[in-house]
């Protein structure tokens, strides 16, 4: 008789836990987080933390052997903290530190410098400087040596981040949104790393891409080089919006900044069919759909929000407006508070799922570094928020549209000193350094001093551009069309500066 394994119907299961099913073939070969079982992760005392002890001896061979043309290109390549052995990182930086005092790196000078610092026991002593500057064959092999140990460090780095997450994930005290948005910015401090260690390139390597951007401006000539923004004397000054560049757009509070910014991505969606990417800190992805629709449709906003709406008039003007913008590659992400962190981290997948050419936010202040730094100072974390944005611009390539906000200094001055300033930037000087082009907006009716003066400036806009790396500044002339949410172009008269 076999024997009989089946539990009776009424024994209780161990630890109050219900027996397993017994899975299908399907279930049995799927993974087994996908077949809902937990996965323990255990540390293996067996395996090896990666590090590489011939090609950490190598590079400082090599840089014994040959510091005059060695330790300069170390400096570049790599750093103390990418050596996994602790006295070989006090080597290459007493070396480095050597060599940047013009003192001669040779064994006896080096010798004499860590005794004199009592590091010599540290690095092995004696006989192990002896036996590192004679274990490379020839200083040639520096470059080589030196890749084996960046690619080294880099592995330690994504264990220590993946394990850090792993702990995280665990714990369970952040969102699934912030775990993500962490691990994104922790692997793309990795990558950043190692592409600040990248070899300069010879300007032969540039001369093509210069010859093909002249190629191309003297094939357009005539024509805006970048996006247009469908301001004429905004794009004569820019020359359109080129890639890579930040362009600020600040103003007092109530000034239009916004409604601005969405005219610039109307005309830049319809006009040139771009792809553009809208981060929206302050307003709603709805709200924004409203604007853009009035706009398109040319029926006030004080009318749609009352329901005073003619149905056989104003109807069939949205309906034409909602499917020309259903045609545009307009792109809304309204999270509120993002950081910056992960802000880059959505605007790279909508720049490889949609292929935006174009980035607004609005606006910067809103914005947050997760940084130790920038929870000490506020003007510490504008800086690197700012620095961020400039860095998304380059990294992605496209124009970055950046809203802010101005300090009160425009409404502490009088007469014709109200008139907005670069330096009136709010908390950080950095924006107006990290910035490609700067735009001031001011509404010249807001600062009228008389219902008269009121009602003859009413309207009237200046786009003040007070930066522009690659062209000119001074003052393009636009109207307000209030009911519209809506900023025009307009022509200079007597009374533009």
């Amino acid at each position: 008789m076999p024997k009989n394994h089946s539990k009776p119907d009424d024994a209780p299961e161990p630890d109050g836990l219900t027996a397993p099913s017994v899975p299908s073939s399907d279930e049995a070969s799927a993974p087994a987080l996908q077949r809902g079982e937990r996965v323990a992760v255990s540390d293996d005392l067996n395996r090896v933390i990666p590090n590489s002890p011939e090609a950490e001896r190598g590079v400082l061979s090599c840089m014994m052997q040959d510091p005059a043309n060695t330790i300069g290109e170390a400096t570049i390549k790599i750093g103390a903290r990418q050596f996994y052995d602790k006295g070989r990182s006090i080597l290459f930086a007493t070396m480095v530190e050597m060599y940047d005092s013009s003192l001669p790196v040779d064994i006896i000078s080096l010798t004499t410098v860590l005794k004199d610092r009592k590091l010599l026991e540290k690095v092995g002593g004696p006989a192990e400087l002896v036996n590192i500057m004679r274990y490379a064959p020839s200083a040639g092999q520096f470059s080589y040596y030196a890749k084996v140990l960046r690619n080294k460090f880099v592995l330690r780095q994504i264990i220590e981040t993946s394990q850090k997450t792993i702990e995280n994930c665990y714990e369970g005290q952040t969102t699934v949104d912030g775990l993500l948005d962490g691990y994104e910015a922790d692997v793309l401090a990795i990558r950043e790393g190692l592409e600040q260690k990248d070899e300069i390139k010879p300007i032969r390597d540039h001369l093509m891409d210069a010859i093909h951007q002249i190629e191309q401006l003297f094939t357009n000539k005539g024509k805006t080089a970048g996006i247009p923004s469908g301001y004429p004397d905004f794009d004569a000054m820019t020359n359109g919006m080129q890639a890579g560049q930040m362009i600020i757009i600040a103003a007092r509070p109530s000034m239009g900044k916004t409604s601005f910014a969405m005219n610039i991505v109307e005309n830049v969606a319809i006009g040139s069919k771009v792809a553009v990417g809208v981060f929206s800190l302050e307003m709603g992805a709805d709200q924004l759909t409203q604007r853009l629709l009035c706009s398109q449709a040319g029926i006030s906003m004080t009318k749609v929000m009352s329901g005073m709406l003619s149905e056989n008039r104003d109807f069939p003007r949205i309906q034409h407006a909602a499917a020309k913008l259903s045609e545009c590659k307009i792109y809304i992400d309204d999270t509120p508070s993002l950081s910056i962190m992960a802000l880059r981290a959505k605007a790279r997948r909508m720049k490889k799922q949609f292929g935006i050419e174009l980035i607004m936010i609005d606006y910067l202040q809103l914005m947050r570094s997760e940084s130790k730094k920038a929870q000490d100072s506020r003007q510490q974390e504008v800086a690197e928020i700012s620095q961020g944005v400039k860095a998304l611009a380059k990294e992605l390539r496209v124009p970055v549209i950046v809203l802010a906000q101005l300090n009160r200094g425009p409404e502490t001055r009088t007469g014709s000193n109200n008139r907005p300033r670069v330096s009136d930037l709010r908390e950080s000087g950095s924006i107006e350094q990290d910035a490609d082009v700067v735009t001031l907006l001011m509404r010249e009716e807001y600062y009228a001093e008389s219902d008269e003066e009121r009602e003859e400036k009413s309207g009237r806009s200046v786009l003040i551009v007070g930066k522009n790396r690659n062209g000119a500044t001074g003052d393009v002339p636009l109207t307000f069309r209030k009911e519209l949410m809506r900023f025009e172009s307009r022509a200079r008269d007597e009374f533009d500066e």
